[in-house]
This record gives C-alpha cells, sequence and structure tokens, in this order.
C-alpha cells in the first residue's frame, strides 16, 4: 500500500538501507512497471500491426441494424443463401514495426451457435480455411485477396434471448513468441423459401363442458412475414360473464435439450378484439398485420441445439379477472423474390404446425378449454 500511495506522491520516500531518502526513480514499484514494458516491447506485444477487412460490392448490397451488447446497434452487410463471400485484408504494420515474422496467415469463414448459458463452448457447423501466406516474414503492410465460393449457409443469422447463430470472417496471423494478430468481420445472412404447397386453414373448437364452448378459423396455418392473419371466432355457447377478449401474438425460444432446455416467451403484440359480454350466435372477426414487427421464420431443431415457433393466443377474461386461453401455433416462412429463391437455393419450409399447444401463463388461474375437433 505504502508503494502504491508513492506512485501517486511524487516525494520521495526513505529508505532505512541508505538512511536517507530514496529516489523517486529507483522506487521498487516503478522500477517494476518500466521492467515489464521493456519486457513487452522485447516479445512484441502492443500494435505492432492493424487489420482491416473489406467485402466486394458493399456499395450495392443491403445491410441490417442488430442489437449489440450495452445497447449497441452494429450494421452487418446481408447476404443470400450460398451466395459466395470474397473480399481482401488489408495487413498495416505499425509505425515502429520494422519487419513482422509469423508462422503463416489465413482467412477463415465460420457458421457457428453460440449459448448464452454456455458461453465457453461454441459449437461450429460450418468452417472453411484459405492459407494466404506461408511462414515468412513482412517488412512492409500488405493486402490480401480472399474469395469463398459456394459456401453452404444452410441456416439463417440469429440474434435471439439465449442463443446466437453467426456467420464471420475470421483473419489469423500466426506468431511463435508473441500472441496472434486476430481480427473478426461478422455478416448477416438470410434464406428465403418458396411457398407452401399445402396451406390449410385452422378450424377448432373449444370450450368447457356445459360453460362455454366457442369455434376460432383462422384463414391459414403457414404466413409469410409480411402477411395478414385473417380468421373468426364463433360463440355456440356462453354461460360464463365474459368482460373482454384479446389474441396474442408470442414468440417462444427453445435452447438445448433435456436438464439444459430452456424456454424463453415473448409477447410481440396484444390487443383487444371483443369488449363487453357475448351472447349465443355472436361471431368475432380477427385481422393481424404481421408487417408491423420483427419476426423471423419459425425454425425447428437447429442443429438440434434451438427451435423459435410462433402462437397465436386466444384470452377470455371473466368478471372476476378469471382468464381462459388457448394457443395454436402458426408458421413463418420469408418470401422472397426468383432471384433470392434461386440465391437461396429454394429451400423447403419447416415441418407443418403441430397440434395447438395449451398451458397456464403466469397471470392465469384457469386451465386451457379442451380441444374437440382440429381441421
Amino acid at each position: 500500500l505504502q508503494n502504491l500511495q508513492n506512485l501517486h506522491n511524487p516525494t520521495p520516500s526513505f529508505d532505512p538501507r541508505f538512511g536517507r531518502p530514496a529516489p523517486f526513480l529507483q522506487h521498487p514499484a516503478i522500477f517494476s512497471c518500466r521492467h515489464r514494458t521493456d519486457m513487452a516491447s522485447f516479445f512484441g506485444f502492443g500494435p505492432s500491426a492493424t487489420v482491416e477487412i473489406e467485402l466486394d460490392n458493399v456499395a450495392n448490397r443491403k445491410s441490417v441494424e442488430i442489437a449489440a451488447e450495452k445497447g449497441k446497434v452494429e450494421k452487418l452487410y446481408l447476404y443470400i443463401g450460398n451466395e459466395p463471400v470474397s473480399g481482401r485484408v488489408k495487413l498495416n504494420l505499425g509505425p515502429k514495426t520494422k519487419k513482422l515474422e509469423h508462422l503463416g496467415i489465413r482467412v477463415e469463414f465460420v457458421g457457428q451457435i453460440e449459448l448464452f448459458y454456455d458461453r465457453g463452448n461454441h459449437y461450429e457447423f460450418t468452417s472453411l480455411v484459405r492459407e494466404l501466406s506461408p511462414a515468412g516474414e513482412l517488412t512492409e503492410s500488405k493486402e490480401f485477396p480472399f474469395e469463398f465460393l459456394n459456401v453452404e449457409k444452410q441456416y439463417e443469422s440469429y440474434n435471439g434471448i439465449n442463443v446466437r447463430l453467426r456467420y464471420f470472417l475470421k483473419f489469423t496471423v500466426q506468431r511463435s513468441f508473441s500472441s496472434n494478430i486476430v481480427k473478426e468481420q461478422d455478416i448477416w445472412v438470410q434464406n428465403f423459401q418458396k411457398p407452401p404447397e399445402i396451406n390449410n386453414s385452422i378450424k377448432m373448437e373449444v370450450g368447457i363442458e356445459d360453460c362455454l364452448h366457442i369455434e376460432f378459423e383462422y384463414n391459414k396455418s403457414k404466413y409469410h412475414m409480411k402477411d395478414v392473419i385473417i380468421g373468426k371466432i364463433y360463440f355456440l355457447l356462453v354461460r360464463i360473464k365474459i368482460k373482454h377478449m384479446e389474441i396474442a401474438l408470442i414468440k417462444r425460444e427453445s435452447t438445448g435439450t433435456g436438464p439444459n432446455l430452456y424456454n424463453e416467451s415473448e409477447t410481440l403484440t396484444k390487443f383487444e378484439i371483443m369488449d363487453g359480454a357475448p351472447v349465443r350466435g355472436e361471431s368475432i372477426p380477427v385481422r393481424l398485420f404481421l408487417g408491423g414487427f420483427e419476426l423471423t421464420p419459425s425454425y425447428r431443431n437447429v442443429h438440434n441445439k434451438f427451435s423459435v415457433k410462433y402462437y397465436l393466443n386466444l384470452v377470455l377474461v371473466d368478471e372476476e379477472d378469471r382468464r381462459y386461453f388457448k394457443q395454436q401455433e402458426v408458421t413463418l416462412w420469408r418470401k422472397g423474390t426468383a432471384k433470392q429463391l434461386a440465391q437461396s437455393g429454394a429451400k423447403e419450409l419447416p415441418t407443418a404446425a403441430g397440434p395447438d399447444e395449451a398451458g397456464p401463463s403466469k397471470d392465469d388461474d384457469k386451465p386451457a378449454p379442451s380441444s374437440s375437433s382440429t381441421k
């Protein structure tokens, strides 16, 4: 503590070994700090070189803004399907670096899944390497072109609550006595799908015996991300004093398996579609525009690590604030032009939405109505 205090106090400290104040520059803490700096310089640490990665044709390429850590927004260039990834890497030597010895220079294209509850392990599903230079030394700044042709990007980029799927370029200068020089550059990948050949409507009768019997119908089971959900709700039997009815679009993200399975649900929108008590035979229309929300396609068991599903949640609230609800899964897909479909390899849609799912929410105190028929 005395040594640290002397660092902030220019007054020389008393050294009992010499019987006089010790010179400030000979203080043990100062000497140790200078020694570490000299050793670091000797082994080549520090900004010996800087790296810039430039992608080709960025002037004509779309970009997306992605939420990054600490509330920051990151701008990434958009790639579609199997589109090639090319560009150049500029390795600029530092002003005090006369030569840079290395064991090889390479660039990698990596597809990786990161689970936030398992940050120590990253799961790579794509990895391609291009060797740019064998072992040797550089005496001046140099530019390295690279190109990855026909790169299979089977999954879309995704930035979720508990998981992230990313594609990135990784440039590495391998060195023996010093730490490697590494630079990463992320890109954003989207895939487009063909319209579904079969897209049945959803029609279901649900209810509570001798209390409530309703029938709801949605015009389709699969919607593109700018589509409109159109439906109707019929009241066949009403013996409960219902106060209002609302519908919500819920996104559910599932990550991991077994004991490490995590489900996170996010309500994207919720609005009231009926106010007041309905009577038998009444019909309530439903119309939900999807274009105004930040959506992704439905993902099913991506690399056995995570899934993303969407549900329409119908909720009825009675005069005692008891809630009766029913969830129905719908499939979302990304609609594209003919050119975009060709670049994406015209991927098929995920498996059709399965049976409806229901369960109590945090503020629900009534079980979900049972299902009597499904179309």
